[in-house]
This record gives structure tokens, C-alpha cells and sequence, in this order.
């Protein structure tokens, strides 16, 4: 009877402890107004409330107390209440996002409120790039007016700031970028990475002017600075899918979570695919397309409150059938009519599909590809140590390229190969220390090295038509049956690369409100380059039918054309560089400071052959001297007012031996290469700032006015039309175009946006309807190395709209579209091998439009 007692009194207080149980309560904002339309969760159940137009809700569960109330909505920080007793009435004050717009940043290697940081600098959060869909540096650059990228395909693509970085028109795989692209502390070498997408990202830092007392490669012109979501103790996980027209799709997952109690892991995913843009009507398949893949895996140990360990892996492929240019346009040279574009198609009895670009008409019979893989891993260590917090970043990574180019950009056999494969492997070492060594001074101090070698494995052949394209003389043995066909080059080089640094940089409050900032840097770079180019096929002149001289006329022929070639180099350099930062900060709403620096960009080496003397190639040119840069920045962040922003910086950057393209002077040798142009200057202005003005409307915008000169350069190469030019019968390949503007630069450039966001209930779910509209505008730039009348990029406008609901978790779904006013543009234009006189265009996206779905738990 007793057992029967104490079973039924068991039963009925296990009832009564998960019996139905209510809490209620109101959502308030920071100054006391409610909050409608708030998630309001039970967490780890299926109960949850959303709030009335009075804040108010009432939520109803039967979980087992005590229990985490989870409390959320877009626009405001998320907060969690543990409740201990039933029928209890809550009042939750939630923080605007306004009031915690003060952006942490960790471009001076420790954790730093941007508007306090001296430096010009962009932030940018993995929302804000997800939501405008910059899901590589190709779109960022359109929220970043000084930022410009240049690419006609991965590996032939260049990444610059303030309009500095890489030379303009011309890869060189012996040249290092002057803009630094890392990921999690880790330095990617190639700039094909920017050509990818972010996967998973946190937030991105855009660095403005020479950074490399900060970070382990030197950066004479910037830094992107990426940072991804790290794995997380607590579940979650985030699916988007995206679709749109031209067969647009797009799918990104992550997922995280704990595997024990100091082990989380955090898998990534993203692949898009879009059908290509342009019709080559030889095929009948539409090219330029996108196909890309990325994969990214971390585990995060933390053996004690102190530590933390994280293990990385990434691996991307691209696999378009891409990046053909168009014929954007021919113009008339200064050779002999006979050697003019025009006139060699008439003989050749062929014509271009369209001379429209924005036709998007091609008739290329060179497939092209554009195999592209990037990846790699990392073991990143970070320790707490004394008053700071010591690094250690151990990195490998790889870089794979194998293209199919059609480099004469017309339907015709004039150059039936064009291709350089490459394989990149590297791995790099840095060890840094950062941190606030006492109330008054903080600082960095690193060393760094990097080991690289680059292989490269390529061809170019002549087909049926080179001989028209050629021919520089009536000589009717031109016209020798077989004389091109089939004759091409095949080039292998190799690059060794060591670089090594020690570099320190302390914030010094010398005063209340006055910050010395010093940085120095010490620089080791040792390079080594092999170059073999030996030309093949073609008419075996040595058994050709006909006479001596014709026999070395046909050489002779060839000869102008490929030639075989081979070459060693080495060299190394020391460097010492710094800079030195004075600021103020007269009240906590203004941070004014004054830098100058110097810098320095690593020796180089030529592997895209040499001109000759006597027969020999020109060793002598295989070395590039570094740039030596000094540059000086005056700068003022500001506050007018809690929810704005408003910033100004205006700089000069100057540089000797400027590495860029420069032509041979010889006769017959058509080949650009890498040298040293005398000087170069920059100078500019650059504004940016963000207001809300209430919590439905916020706008935001950044202005940049360039002025880029080359100071002196003598021996640049001619244009595109004074190809041919002659001074009292002798042929000239070079000019002098000092006081001329550099390449790439738009004088004027900027982007406007805006936002309006409203409360809303949507699928059950308490959110914000938003609507925003973005604008981005450049002027005209030279897309020619030296200034052309013809190859210039007008400007243009591109504007870009969404609007959807948005949740802090659920889900979310978005309307967008992009380059609404369907604008045709060029994002770069570029001569043909040859220059018989047309240039084709990198034309930019026609407008695209769709709808994204994003759930987030």
C-alpha cells in the first residue's frame, strides 16, 4: 500500500514539473520604447512567441525549468534570460545595433575599434558582403571605390589600391604584389585568389597605403585583411541557396559546433554556377561562364582558458569556360596599309561576327579554359603570454593553373595555342607578438618567412593565318605553303623565391589624447629564375626545295616570330624601411594623425623572355630593381553625432623604379617585358561615412578622387596606333611618355547606398522587411600601359537593388538584382598579340536578378 502511495506521489510530481507552464513579459529598446515583432525562444525546444506592437508576448512550454530564454531581432544584439521560476513577468532591454557600431578590427594584430585605429581602412562584415552579393573582390570593389581589380583571366589578374600594386596590362609570375591578400593571419601569394569566392567570412578589412611594419609580407600599397567564422562551442548552422537568370545558382552551408568539451569544428561550403554571357556562334555554346567550388574545414582546440589551437584546411576550383574578350574595336596603325587589321582579314576572306562588343558575339575556334585551384592548410597557435597574446601561424599552400587562351581574338588559325600552366607551392612561417604592454604603450613585433617556387610549363603555336599577320615585307615567300603552321615555342621556367622579415610597430601615448606610433622593418628577399624557350615545328627551312637565299629568308621569317632562348638569374636584397604615425584624439569623437612611411617592393625577375643583343638575350634585364616608396597620409575619423560616421584622408605616394612594362627598343623583337619605369606619383582624396538616421533608414557612401602620373618614364611602350611609328626611316619601339597618366585609374570614383528596414511578421517569424538601393560610379581610366586615344574605359554607373525579410535566425528571403539599368560597360581592354591594330574588351555582367533563401539556426 505504502509503494502504491509513493509511486502515484512520484508520477504526479513528474507531471507537475513538466506540466504547461507560462512566461510572459515586454521588449523593450534603450530608451524604454517597445520592440514589435521580436523573436522571443525557449532554447532547445519548439516554443516560441513573437512580440505585439507593444512589445508584449506570452510563451507557453513545458520544458523542465530552469530554462534560456533566447531573445532576438534584426537591428539588435541578442540576449539570453535563464529562467528559474514559472509565471514569472520579464522586461527585456535589447541594445541597437547603432549603439554597437564601434567595429572591432584586427589590422594591427590585436583587437581595436576601427574609428580609433590611425590607419585608412574599410570594414566590412560577412553580412554586408553576403547581403550584397561581393562574394568575391570582382563585386567588393564596387563597395570600396579604392579598390580596382583587373582580370582577363585568374592568373593574369591584378589586385591595386589607390590605383598601385601590380603592373597594369602584364602578368609576371617573377613580380610580388603589392597588395597583400590574407586569410586568417595566412599571406596567399597568388593573385588568382582574388578571383574566388569568400567562403564563410566574418568580416573583411581593406588596408589603405603601405602596411609592412604590420603584417609578415611586406605591402607598399595595402591589404586585404580576411577573417572567417570560427568554429563555436554552441551548434549552429547556416544553408543559403540563391537562384537567378542566366542559370544562376548558388549554395553555401557551414556548420559548427563542439566534438567534446575543448574540441568544436566548423565545416564550409560554396559553389556557384552561372551560364555563360557570350555566344561564340562558331559553337553554338554560350562562354564566359561561372563554375566554382570551395570547401573550407577547421577544428578549434582550447586545452585551457588561454590557448586556443586552430587546424585549417581550404580547397577552391574553378572550371568556367571562360574568360574569352570580345573585339571591342580596330584602329589604324602607323605600319603599311598591307599590314593593317582590316586589310589582312580582306585576304584572308574573313570577318568578325559582329564589331559590336555588347553584341556578346564571338567566333573563337581556340577553345578557352581557365582550370584554376587554390588551397591549402594552417596551424594557427594563439597564447595568452604576459600583457599580450603570442602567434603562431604555420602555413602551405598550393596554386594550380591550366588555361586554353585564343590570344588573336578572331575565328581565324593566326595563333592556334596560347597557354602557360603553371604550379605555385609555398609555405610560410610567422611568429608575432601583440599586445598592451602597459596602460600608455602598445605594439606588434614579428618575424616572418615565406619559401615559394613556381613552375611553369608553356606554349604558343602558330596556325594557317599567322603568315598574313606577319608578313612584313611583299615578299611573296610569305606566303610559303606551311611556313607557320605548326611552329610555336614551348617554354619552361622556374622561380625560387625566400623571403624573410622582422618587423615592430608600438602605439605610444605620450600624452592624454597624443599617440607616437613608430614602425620599422627589416627585409631579406632572395630570388632565383631558370628560363628555357625553344622554338619547334613549322617549314623545316634546311630542307626546303628552294635556293640559299630563300632558305634564309624563310629563317629570317620565322625567326621574327619565335626564337628559342634560354637564361639563368639570381639576385637578392636587403632592405630597411619604416614609418612613423603621430595622432590626436582631442575628444572621444575625433581621431586626427599624420603618417610617413617607406617601403619597398622585392626584387624581381623576368620569365616572359628578353630582348637580344648580338643574338644573346639581355641577362642584364632579367632583374628588376625593388620600388622604393615613400608615402605620407594626413587623416581625420569623426563622430559628429552617436549613429554617424565621417572620415577623410588625403595622401602622397611616390615611387622610384616602378615596376612595370616596358618594350624592347630592338628591332624585331615584339615582346614586352618587365623593367623599371624611373618614377611614378599618386596622390589623392578620400572620404567616406555612414548615418542612421533612425532605426529604419541608414545610408552610407565613400568617395575617392586619384591622380596618378608617371613622373619619368622614357622607354614605355608605344600605344596601341603609333605601333610602327618610323623617325627618319628608322623604326622606334618605345617613347618617352613622362608627365602622362598611369594606367587603371579613374580620376573620380564612389558608391552611395541606402537602406530602410521595418518590423514584420513573416512564416511565423518576428523580423524586418528591408529595401536598399546601392550605386557605384568610375570615370574614365587608360587601360593602356602607356596612353592611347582608343584604349580608354568611359565611364559608367552600375546601380544594384534588393528587398526582402530578414531574421537574426530563421528564415530569411531576398529580391535582388544587380546592374539594373542592364549598362553596358568595360572593365578593361587590351591589344592583340601582334598589334595589328584590334583590341579586344573584358566586358562587364549584363543585369542579372533573383532571389536568395537564407536559414540560420
Amino acid at each position: 500500500m505504502n509503494k502504491t502511495l509513493l509511486t502515484i506521489f512520484l508520477t504526479l510530481t513528474a507531471v507537475s514539473a513538466f506540466a504547461q507552464q507560462t512566461v510572459s513579459g515586454v521588449v523593450k529598446d534603450s530608451q524604454g520604447a517597445p520592440i514589435e515583432q521580436v523573436n522571443v525562444v525557449i532554447t532547445g525546444t519548439k516554443a516560441y512567441a513573437v512580440t505585439d506592437s507593444q512589445g508584449a508576448f506570452t510563451l507557453t512550454f513545458s520544458a523542465p525549468l530552469p530554462v534560456v530564454v533566447r531573445v532576438s531581432s534584426v537591428g539588435y544584439k541578442t540576449q539570453e534570460v535563464q529562467l528559474d521560476s514559472p509565471d514569472r513577468q520579464l522586461e527585456i532591454t535589447l541594445a541597437e545595433d547603432v549603439l554597437l557600431s564601434e567595429v572591432v578590427i584586427t589590422a594591427r594584430r590585436r583587437k581595436e575599434v576601427a574609428q580609433k585605429v590611425p590607419i585608412a581602412i574599410s570594414v566590412l562584415s560577412g553580412e554586408t558582403v553576403d547581403q550584397s552579393g561581393a562574394f568575391n573582390v570582382n563585386r567588393l570593389k564596387e563597395l570600396i571605390p579604392s579598390v580596382q581589380l583587373y582580370s582577363s583571366n585568374p592568373r593574369n589578374t591584378g589586385i591595386n589600391i589607390r590605383g598601385l600594386g601590380s603592373p597594369f596590362g602584364l602578368t609576371n609570375d617573377g613580380l610580388d604584389p603589392g597588395v597583400g591578400f590574407y586569410v586568417d593571419g595566412v599571406y596567399y601569394a597568388r593573385p588568382a585568389a582574388a578571383t574566388f569566392d569568400f567562403i564563410d567570412v566574418e568580416r573583411i578589412e581593406v588596408l589603405r597605403g603601405p602596411q609592412g611594419t604590420l603584417f609578415g609580407k611586406n605591402t607598399t600599397s595595402g591589404a586585404f585583411n580576411i577573417t572567417t567564422r570560427k568554429p563555436a562551442f554552441t551548434p549552429g548552422a547556416d544553408v543559403e541557396v540563391s537562384y537567378g537568370n542566366y542559370g544562376f545558382v548558388q549554395a553555401k552551408t557551414s556548420v559548427t559546433g563542439p566534438l567534446s568539451k575543448k574540441l568544436a569544428a566548423r565545416l564550409s561550403f560554396s559553389g556557384t554556377q552561372r551560364d555563360g554571357t557570350i555566344e561564340n556562334v562558331r559553337t553554338g555554346k554560350y562562354i564566359n561562364d561561372i563554375n566554382n567550388l570551395g570547401l573550407r574545414a577547421q577544428l578549434l582546440f582550447e586545452p585551457t582558458s588561454t590557448t586556443s589551437v586552430t587546424l585549417s584546411a581550404d580547397a577552391s576550383r574553378q572550371r568556367p569556360d571562360g574568360y574569352a574578350q570580345v573585339v571591342a574595336g580596330v584602329v589604324k596603325t602607323k605600319r603599311a596599309d598591307y599590314r593593317q587589321f582590316d586589310a589582312i582579314i580582306a585576304d584572308l576572306n574573313y570577318s568578325l561576327p559582329s564589331r559590336n562588343a555588347f553584341d556578346r558575339k564571338i567566333d573563337h575556334d581556340t577553345p578557352w579554359k581557365s582550370n584554376n585551384d587554390l588551397g591549402g592548410v594552417s596551424l594557427n597557435v594563439d597564447t595568452e603570454l604576459g600583457p599580450g597574446t603570442l602567434t603562431s601561424t604555420t602555413a602551405w599552400r598550393y596554386w594550380d593553373w591550366d588555361p586554353s587562351n585564343d590570344r588573336d581574338f578572331t575565328g581565324l588559325q593566326a595563333l592556334s595555342k596560347s597557354q602557360n600552366p603553371a604550379e605555385h607551392r609555398n609555405w610560410s612561417q610567422e611568429i608575432r607578438y601583440a599586445g598592451d604592454i602597459s596602460s600608455r604603450v602598445s605594439g606588434v613585433v614579428g618575424v616572418f618567412f615565406i619559401d615559394q617556387e613556381v613552375k611553369i610549363n608553356g606554349t604558343e603555336e602558330s596556325g594557317s593565318a599567322q603568315w598574313r599577320f606577319s608578313q612584313s615585307s611583299t615578299n611573296a615567300l610569305w606566303q610559303t605553303p606551311g611556313l607557320f603552321e605548326g611552329f610555336g615555342i614551348r617554354t619552361k621556367a622556374s622561380i625560387k623565391s625566400k623571403s624573410a622579415a622582422v618587423f615592430a610597430n608600438v602605439d605610444w601615448e605620450v600624452l592624454e589624447g597624443l599617440h607616437v606610433m613608430p614602425g620599422i622593418r627589416f627585409n631579406y628577399d632572395e630570388k632565383n629564375v631558370s628560363y628555357n624557350r625553344t622554338a619547334y615545328g613549322g617549314l623545316d627551312t634546311a630542307t626546303y626545295s628552294g635556293t640559299k637565299a630563300q632558305k634564309t629568308t624563310l629563317q629570317g621569317f620565322k625567326n621574327g616570330v619565335y626564337t628559342s632562348q634560354q637564361y639563368v638569374a639570381d639576385a637578392d636584397e636587403n632592405n630597411f624601411t619604416y614609418n612613423v604615425t603621430l595622432a590626436y584624439k582631442p575628444t572621444s569623437r575625433i581621431n586626427a594623425y599624420v603618417t610617413y612611411s617607406t617601403s619597398y617592393k622585392p626584387v624581381g625577375v623576368n620569365v616572359a623572355g628578353l630582348p637580344t643583343i648580338d643574338g644573346q638575350p639581355a641577362t642584364d634585364l632579367a632583374v628588376i630593381k625593388p620600388e622604393d616608396v615613400k608615402h605620407v597620409e594626413v587623416g581625420i575619423k569623426t563622430t559628429p553625432v552617436a549613429n554617424a560616421t565621417l572620415n577623410l584622408t588625403v595622401y602622397n605616394t611616390g615611387i622610384n623604379n616602378y615596376q612595370t612594362n616596358v618594350q624592347s627598343p630592338e628591332l624585331g623583337v615584339n615582346r614586352g617585358y618587365i623593367a623599371n619605369a624611373e618614377e611614378v606619383r599618386v596622390r589623392g582624396l578620400e572620404l567616406d561615412g555612414s548615418i542612421t538616421i533612425s532605426k529604419s533608414v541608414k545610408l552610407y557612401g565613400a568617395a575617392a578622387y586619384t591622380d596618378g602620373e608617371y613622373v619619368k618614364f622614357t622607354n614605355a611602350p608605344l600605344p596601341l596606333e603609333e605601333t610602327g611609328t618610323t623617325v627618319d626611316g628608322v623604326q622606334v619601339a618605345f617613347k618617352d611618355i613622362s608627365g602622362e597618366t598611369l594606367p587603371g585609374i579613374s580620376k573620380w570614383s564612389g558608391s552611395l547606398g541606402g537602406e530602410f528596414t521595418t518590423p514584420v511578421n513573416f512564416l511565423r517569424q518576428g523580423g524586418r522587411f528591408f529595401f536598399a538601393v546601392e550605386t557605384f560610379y568610375r570615370s574614365t581610366f587608360s587601360s593602356s600601359p602607356s596612353p592611347s586615344k582608343y584604349l580608354n574605359v568611359d565611364g559608367y554607373s552600375l546601380v544594384n537593388i534588393r528587398t526582402g525579410f530578414r531574421v537574426s535566425g530563421g528564415v530569411s528571403a531576398t529580391l535582388w538584382a544587380r546592374n539594373v539599368l542592364n549598362k553596358d560597360y568595360f572593365e578593361q581592354l587590351l591589344p592583340a598579340g601582334g598589334n595589328a591594330g584590334h583590341y579586344a574588351g573584358v566586358l562587364g555582367d549584363p543585369r542579372t536578378c533573383g532571389v536568395t533563401i537564407h536559414y540560420s539556426f
